[in-house]
């Protein structure tokens, strides 16, 4: 093993030594032994942070909300962490404070720590390192954590099994409420807001989607629509304010435990399915699996009769 000691990385980051912190996040990205060691020496570190899951369609400006939450945070005081998810290359080097052009005016600020993760082609719109890298920043005593997502679709809401509070971030002219609602991010959302609401069109897109949540109540949470010009910092006061509100009525009404029992198991089933992918590549090769694929579009096997055949355990 090379490198500083996992447990010493740690304590050093518990301090809020920002190398230290970025150094985790490089070891759990890369995954392994050092990735599974971190995960162990934070077991008993967190469950503090409120977790923020911020995502939208392409184009609404969720990197300058982000920025502009993370000014309103710093400002009352709160230790902020960002996680930007980025469909492109992976960032590189293991730096902290990474080089999102919107959030520059933050990566001198010791109580910010941004990192950018590439997805590396995984659906859902987040990386698959995500849930560990956010135990990093929570350990590390992020206030806050905030995740910011690639541009979701129909499928792409997992930021909802990972999030405390849910932001989805809608803007006029990027498609009326029915089709945001077949992208399939409107039910996940325990705050909208609706941003560039300075541009024409802004009063329908929220008043469209107050009609579609129908000012309706769940287990007593109203979720808000509201309206931001990010740029300018307008309207991110309510917004900080919204989030602060939901998480007082999950923690009232335990649905902030559920969430993270929730996100407990897919964290566990997906550690699972990697090891099982890899020990079915290890054993077999991918020679079986490619044979086995022959013979089942063949007609030769069903799918399961090859499963049963690839890993009879």
């Amino acid at each position: 093993m090379t490198g500083p000691d996992v447990a010493e990385l740690v304590a050093r980051a518990r301090a809020g030594e920002p190398l230290a912190v970025g150094r985790l996040l490089s070891l759990v990205e890369a995954g392994g032994e050092r990735g599974r060691q971190v995960a162990a020496a934070l077991a008993d570190h967190g469950g503090r942070a409120h977790v923020v899951g911020l995502t939208g369609p392409p184009g609404v400006g969720k990197s300058t909300t982000t920025s502009a939450l993370v000014t309103t945070l710093r400002a009352r005081g709160n230790r902020v962490g960002v996680l930007a998810v980025d469909p492109t290359s992976p960032f590189s080097g293991g730096a902290l404070l990474g080089d999102r052009v919107r959030m520059a005016e933050h990566t001198e600020d010791p109580g910010v720590f941004i990192r950018s993760m590439a997805t590396r082609g995984q659906l859902g719109g987040l990386a698959g390192a995500t849930p560990q890298a956010l135990r990093v920043l929570d350990a590390a005593g992020c206030d806050v954590v905030v995740i910011e997502t690639v541009g979701v679709g129909q499928s792409e809401v997992d930021v909802v099994a990972l999030a405390d509070t849910t932001v989805v971030l809608l803007a006029p002219g990027m498609g009326d409420g029915v089709q945001a609602a077949k992208a399939g991010i409107l039910e996940v959302a325990d705050v909208f807001v609706v941003n560039k609401a300075d541009r024409d069109g802004a009063t329908r897109a929220v008043r469209e989607l107050q009609h579609m949540v129908g000012f309706g109540e769940h287990d007593g949470w109203r979720v808000p629509v509201l309206r931001t010009v990010a740029s300018r910092g307008e309207g991110v006061d309510e917004l900080v304010a919204a989030l602060h509100a939901h998480r007082q009525w999950a923690d009232g009404s335990g649905e902030r435990d559920r969430r993270r029992v929730a996100r407990a198991e897919a964290e566990i089933e997906a550690v699972a399915v990697t090891r099982l992918r890899a020990r079915i590549r290890d054993v077999h090769g991918g020679a079986d699996l490619a044979d086995l694929a022959k013979r089942v579009v063949a007609g030769e096997l069903d799918p399961y009769a090859a499963a049963d055949e690839l890993d009879p355990e």
